[in-house]
């Protein structure tokens, strides 16, 4: 059986942090069952859910994601496994390569080996979390005597970030299930199969479908299209995200924006985005017509929304609101 629907929130919110308190406790008052954070160059992904944790004891804290490089594996390891004792039963590990943008340009560390560094980090964590002292030398690392301290009253689900079929495959054979993002509904369907079938192959429990969604709860398409232009833009000029969408069909369709943004031509490369893709990737719309498009993702395999609205105008604690599973 499919695990049930969890209904999830990205965190933080635009403003301080200590001013977050009743957001997130509304959140819970709305019947989210999540709340998700992401790391890429404002807060990192432990703060936001450490005060989450004790403003909100229902709602589950999952990173989506945490990079594999930008900590060193014993540190990571600590990191989840106090957040593991603050908030027992109530932690899922998202860990993903990131990209290049921010693991070498932003931390001066070598993107090197990423499905590599993935699969690494991912098995050593497995034994660090469970109280293993751990010597092992791994592909892109060695560990030499590390035995965690802090270790997890509970197991910890680690779902791997996935795009193409090495990492959903690595999700669905040694992690717990897998995070996907910038997809379609339709796209969906493909990816969850994958990571599905290596589940099953290895003899793995059915798998958790965490899907971060880009939302933007209202009735003004071409506000929409316009904003969302630069977001599409942003993600799928980066290498990884390039070829996610080549590799699922899309390699036509986007080869203006990759010549164009390669050119220096930002306008243009703007321009060679149809209204079509923004309409498929970023679910937009009155709130019925959202919970209609979110619902075509769980059809087609998603078991948790990590949901993520875009700044564009709106207010977006009405959107939370709109959006509740309440």
């Amino acid at each position: 059986m499919a695990p049930p629907l969890r209904w999830g929130m990205t965190i933080p919110f635009d403003g301080p942090l200590h001013e977050q308190r009743d957001r997130i406790v509304e959140l819970e008052d709305l019947g989210y069952t999540d709340v998700w954070s992401a790391e890429a160059n404002a807060h990192d992904a432990f703060t936001p859910l450490a005060l989450a944790s004790v403003w909100a004891p229902s709602l589950r804290l999952g990173t989506a994601i945490v990079p594999a490089y930008t900590r060193g594996p014993a540190c990571l390891a600590q990191s989840v496994g106090s957040l593991a004792q603050a908030a027992p039963g109530r932690v899922a590990l998202g860990i993903g390569t990131s990209s290049n943008v921010i693991v070498e340009r932003w931390n001066g560390i070598p993107f090197d080996q990423p499905y590599q560094r993935v699969r690494d980090t991912l098995r050593f964590l497995r034994a660090a979390l469970a109280g293993e002292k751990v010597t092992e030398e791994y592909e892109t690392f060695s560990i030499k005597g590390f035995k965690l301290g802090a270790r997890p009253p509970e197991p910890v689900p680690i779902l791997v970030a996935a795009l193409r079929e090495g990492m959903l495959r690595l999700a669905g054979r040694e992690g717990d299930g897998a995070i996907i993002n910038w997809l379609s509904a339709e796209d969906a369907s493909r990816v969850t199969g994958i990571v599905r079938d290596a589940a099953a192959k290895a003899g793995r429990d059915e798998p958790e479908i965490c899907a971060r969604v880009f939302v933007a709860p209202i009735d003004d398409p071409d506000t929409v299209r316009s904003m969302g232009r630069f977001a599409i833009a942003a993600y799928l000029t980066v290498p990884v995200y390039a070829a996610f969408h080549e590799w699922l069909g899309r390699g036509e369709q986007l080869a203006g924006l990759w010549q164009r943004w390669k050119d220096g031509d930002r306008q243009g490369a703007l321009s060679e985005i149809p209204d079509s893709l923004v309409d498929e990737l970023i679910v937009h719309g009155p709130p019925e017509k959202c919970r209609e498009h979110l619902q075509r993702y769980a059809d087609n395999g998603v078991t948790t929304f990590a949901l993520a609205p875009l700044p564009f105008g709106y207010d977006v604690q009405q959107a939370c609101r709109d959006l509740g599973p309440r």
